[in-house]
């Protein structure tokens, strides 16, 4: 069994206005420097054997700030980590997505699985993205393993259906600087061990 301990990136200037991101490299904010700080004191007593971010350098800064408690872990970078392409979404918010496509709002944005941006990706690219990713976990670490792995809300959405099958069609909004933890088995569906927990529940 493998051990996956998955954090979303802190938070971000359009992550703050609610604006749709995907592949633009927006750098951490303030609040989300301070998110890093919080799982690496979350996390610290956490040994790894490996770690792996998505290369945009939100994730890189937050995986980064996670491993200065780590000595030793080095971090490999991997773009299937990468978040969901939005296309000509990217830079918007919902609301103006939805006044140039009104029957998009009758879903609602947290609906990823039915987005077709233009110029964009598709919820099951991301998908495969996410399961190559894991396979190249499995190629590079033993059993028993423990691998930081960081990277964006949708690529979490992904993993829960690569990782869980039918099982991982869950209704959850990804918190920025939150952790999510799976059990990967040798075969078949994997577990999951916890859902969105942020530093604020975990450190007394």
């Amino acid at each position: 069994m493998l051990e996956l301990v998955c954090v979303r990136h802190g938070r971000t200037a359009w992550n703050a206005d609610l604006r749709f991101q995907g592949q633009t490299n927006v750098p951490l904010d303030g609040e989300g420097r301070t998110q890093a700080r919080m799982l690496a004191l979350q996390l610290r007593a956490t040994p790894f054997e490996a770690a792996v971010s998505s290369d945009l350098d939100r994730c890189v800064e937050t995986a980064n700030t996670i491993l200065r408690a780590h000595s030793g872990v080095a971090l490999r970078l991997d773009p299937d980590l990468r978040e969901m392409n939005f296309g000509e979404w990217e830079g918007l918010t919902w609301a103006q997505i939805a006044k140039n496509d009104p029957s998009l709002a009758v879903e609602g944005f947290t609906r990823a699985e039915l987005y077709a941006p233009p110029g964009g990706e598709r919820f099951e690219d991301v998908t495969a993205r996410a399961a190559r990713a894991i396979e190249r976990v499995r190629e590079i670490t033993p059993p028993g393993a423990r691998i930081l792995l960081v990277t964006h809300a949708g690529v979490l959405h992904a993993l829960l259906r690569v990782i869980l099958g039918e099982e991982g069609r869950v209704e959850v909004r990804f918190s920025p600087g939150a952790v999510t933890r799976f059990a990967l088995e040798e075969s078949g569906p994997g577990r999951l061990l916890g859902l969105n927990e942020t530093a604020a529940e975990q450190i007394p």
